[in-house]
């Protein structure tokens, strides 16, 4: 299961430069992330400061 990220995004960028698949790009007011590339690692929340990337 891909983790998606929330509306919470502040478009920082700190999840795209941790995620070990290169899965997560910035998107149109927030950061997206690819479900095809995703692993479900979690690096992308525990790296978020405002935890908008959740388990979809």
């Amino acid at each position: 299961m891909a983790y998606k990220i929330t509306d919470a995004c502040i478009s920082c960028g700190a999840c795209e430069a941790e995620c070990p698949q290169q899965a997560i790009s910035e998107g149109d007011g927030k950061y997206e992330i690819d479900a095809e590339k995703c692993i479900d690692c979690g690096v992308c929340a525990d790296t978020c400061p405002v935890s908008a990337p959740e388990q979809a």
